[in-house]
């Protein structure tokens, strides 16, 4: 039976080549576009998912609060808080600490005894860790033993892929590396163990660990510093607590913790909260100060999983739609079956094995074009190449249930529509739909229209914010910048001042360079030093918190900087280095001056450091990082030799050549220093990678569901226009022209474009509003937005069903009344 229900859907959709193929490509376009995005989706979901212990694993997060305003909410912790944590709290197994030494110095490795002579790379994914660390998570070892690796100073663990750089295939076990960095710190680390690349789904990517007991040997009183210290905060904390335990009920604690340790905050006016991040939430739902690397977004990924959704259930309703619109050619099929003596529950069963038969030709398809397209996917995305969600079993579930549901779905009210069918009434040519049945399929049409022009919305939203981000006033002009970071191998701080005066120099002479400058930091990256600071004539509990950084000369003229009080730092004042600072406008806001003219001249308290300086002048604020966050109060000094990153503008001509030259004069330079460069513009985007992907992902399937929903609007047209066939051609007869056909038959559609545009625009209002919300520089959503989505889903509409309507219009009447 099964054999000859299979046999009549295969000459059924033989029959009906063109419906066939477009309601396979429908069903194929959703199930592959949900395929995509549910990979996309899985892969940011499943960050940190492989450490056993995941479950039990938090992050020590820090708030902290001046005069009950919050001054920042930071990743990073003080030294003594994971020590501390264990010894009060039975329920916390144990902690481990992390210093990011590579996102703070320019480190350098050498492996001095390669056969070759020295072999040295920079390297950026660098961490002193605590000896707990290797046993709490669950980076796999290739060679030592990870309770032991890192439990003496001068020990290091590294990536399998960084072993093969230094050591090819051998076992590095017992060797040695020397570490450099711009500090100064110089250690030679006995390599203790080899640990797999971490996954690209983690939050802590490293290459290199050093162990957190080396910390302890870098001067007499190192592990104050390192280990008991309450001031500094620039350590990851993350604690193991016991299985089951109450997480609010010892967050409950936390407060007589901060207060037993640091007991005099409220004498400095200050309060400090300590939260428990887990493990697994860190890369969606963190956006704190000093991340280890740029996060990912929840509300994104959320976003995507319901245009998922949206895509299949889009899919499944052209199934209908198509299925449905095929009724009239059916229906004398179906009457003929019931007067042979066929029953509704077999006709229902032959509907159902056709819907079956199609869903599985579609969802081969889909996986043919996933095939297709996943590179570029890739490439767009940032997926590893390694992360395959069809190699998992519970995916695989996933597609038969898909697969059995969406067939099941599609295909029974197609199945009831058409076994319900009268055979005297059907026979007799007398066959009509229900109005339910015209009503259930133009709100299903409604539906479609409806997420189609939200997502409209939504892609022209998500892209004039990225745009508006991209392209908005910075304050600074950071195009054509090319950035060098200071070296990290160099003999003492006096010859490191000589080296990068030369250095500057010798680069102003070369044409195609139009200025140089240095400074501590370099736009894009987080100001990572804050201080107390006040005016001096006031008291010490108006102090508030300042971003501190240190700049050359030729700074603000090199970035065209708006200077809107006093002057700039100049060789032309030798005390500058030593006593003068420039604030931004808003610091000067923050410190009590009403205009920044009245700044000029005054003096300012930097308790901390016993440091009175005099501000000099004042620029207007600048975004120093991402458009998200809003601009930070900063102070500025002048330094002439500490500076960590050289910013050279450049020409547009001849960029390579320029590059070649910087690079000689490097090597002349700093000699032992290995070559490394980008571009700032570059470098500051990549702030917005998460969004941009956001972006581009978002685009894409709200172009496929556009696609796959004008193939349900095509059906519908279909149908409609099969149940008015007779009506055209006597109003042909009548004298009815093609425009005015077209203007008749378009009318029902358009309205139906105004219903789901009043559907979807308030509501899509209010999710990008709430989207845009975390953006502190952010675009107004405008009246264009919605006005393009309704011109782009009547275009749609008009053209999608003009085809149907125009094939009718120029039928010959006689053929549509031959038997009237």
């Amino acid at each position: 039976m099964i054999k000859n229900y299979l046999l009549v859907a295969f000459r059924t959709m033989l029959r009906n080549k063109v419906f066939s193929a477009i309601n396979a490509l429908g069903l194929a376009l959703g199930l592959a576009g949900f395929w995509i995005i549910m990979q996309y989706v899985t892969f940011e979901r499943s960050y940190d998912n492989f450490h056993a212990n995941g479950d039990n694993i938090y992050r020590v997060q820090l708030d902290q609060y001046k005069n009950n305003e919050l001054i920042f909410k930071s990743s990073e912790n003080y030294p003594a808080v994971g020590p501390a944590l264990v010894e009060d709290f039975p329920e916390i197994v144990s902690n481990a600490r992390l210093y990011n030494l590579g996102s703070k110095n320019n480190v350098v490795i050498t492996y001095q005894d390669a056969p070759g002579g020295p072999i040295q790379f920079k390297h950026r994914r660098f961490l002193y860790a605590d000896s707990s660390f290797l046993p709490m998570f669950s980076y796999k070892m290739v060679f030592g033993d990870a309770a032991t690796a890192l439990s003496e100073p001068f020990s290091m663990v590294i990536s399998e892929s960084y072993a093969k750089k230094y050591f090819g295939d051998a076992n590095p076990i017992g060797k040695f590396l020397r570490m450099r960095d711009d500090d100064f710190n110089d250690e030679l680390c006995k390599i203790t163990g080899v640990v797999q690349d971490p996954p690209d789904n983690t939050h802590l990517k490293f290459d290199v660990l050093i162990s957190y007991k080396t910390l302890y040997t870098r001067f007499e009183k190192a592990r104050n510093r390192y280990d008991q210290n309450w001031g500094r905060k620039d350590m990851y904390t993350y604690i193991l607590v016991q299985p089951g335990t109450d997480m609010a009920a010892l967050q409950a604690k936390f407060p007589d913790f901060i207060k037993k340790h640091i007991p005099d905050l409220e004498k400095q006016f200050r309060r400090d909260e300590l939260s428990l991040q887990p493990l697994r939430d860190i890369h969606l739902y963190s956006r704190l100060t000093d991340e280890a690397e740029p996060n990912g977004n929840g509300n994104s990924v959320y976003f995507l999983t319901i245009i998922a959704i949206f895509i299949i259930v889009i899919a499944w309703i052209n199934y209908v739609n198509l299925a449905t619109a095929r009724s009239m050619d059916r229906a004398k099929e179906v009457g003929v079956r019931k007067v042979m003596g066929a029953e509704k529950n077999r006709l229902m069963l032959q509907f159902l094995v056709e819907s079956f038969l199609i869903n599985f030709i579609a969802l081969l398809l889909s996986f043919l074009i996933v095939f297709s397209v996943w590179p570029s996917f890739k490439e767009m995305t940032g997926i590893p190449i390694n992360f395959v969600l069809w190699k998992e079993l519970w995916f695989l579930g996933l597609v038969l249930l898909i697969f059995s549901a969406g067939s099941f779905l599609s295909g029974i009210y197609p199945a009831l529509v058409l076994s319900g069918f009268e055979p005297v009434t059907v026979l007799k040519g007398k066959f009509k739909n229900s109005s339910r049945g015209v009503w259930l399929r133009k709100s299903l049409v409604v539906a479609q229209f409806a997420a189609s022009a939200a997502l409209i919305v939504g892609t022209l939203t998500v892209y004039q914010q990225l745009s508006h981000m991209r392209n908005a006033d910075l304050g600074m002009n950071i195009e054509q910048t090319l950035i060098v970071e200071r070296p990290g191998v160099v003999e003492t701080r006096k010859g490191r001042a000589d080296q990068v005066k030369t250095f500057k120099e010798t680069l102003k002479q070369n044409s195609a360079i139009k200025g140089v400058t240095a400074s501590v930091v370099v736009p894009g990256k987080k100001l990572r030093f804050k201080t107390e600071t006040r005016q001096f004539s006031q008291s010490a509990n108006t102090a508030v918190p300042v971003a501190y950084a240190t700049m050359d000369y030729d700074f603000i003229q090199t970035f065209d900087m708006k200077l809107i009080a006093g002057r700039n730092f100049s060789p032309a004042f030798p005390q500058d280095p030593d006593t003068s600072v420039i604030l931004t406008e808003s610091t000067s806001r923050l410190l009590g001056f009403s205009t920044p003219e009245e700044a000029i001249g005054k003096t300012l308290a930097i308790d901390a450091f016993k440091y009175y300086p005099i501000i000099v002048g004042v620029v207007a604020d600048y975004h120093h990082e991402s458009l998200e966050l809003e601009t930070q109060p900063t102070m500025f000094a002048c330094d002439l030799s500490n500076a960590e990153y050289f910013m050279i503008k450049v020409t547009r001509d001849n960029i390579m050549g320029t590059i070649e030259f910087v690079h000689q004069t490097w090597d002349k330079i700093f000699p032992g220093n290995p070559f490394d460069y980008f571009f700032l513009d570059d470098y500051f985007n990549q702030q917005y990678k998460a969004d941009q992907t956001f972006g581009k992902v978002f685009g894409l399937f709200a172009l496929l569901a556009i696609i796959v929903g004008c193939l349900g609007l095509f059906g519908l047209s279909s149908f409609t226009i099969s149940q008015r066939i007779k009506e055209i051609a006597i109003r042909k007869i009548c004298g009815a022209s093609l425009p005015r056909l077209l203007a008749h038959l378009c009318k029902d559609f358009v309205s139906l474009v105004a219903v789901a545009s009043v559907i979807a625009w308030p509501i899509m209002y209010w999710i990008m509003t709430e989207w845009l919300a975390r953006f502190a520089s952010r675009i107004t959503i405008g009246w264009e937005v919605f006005a393009i989505s309704g011109l782009a889903m009547l275009v749609i509409a008009i053209l999608t069903v003009s085809y149907q309507t125009i094939k009718a219009a120029l039928t010959n009447p006689v053929t549509c009344l031959r038997y009237e």
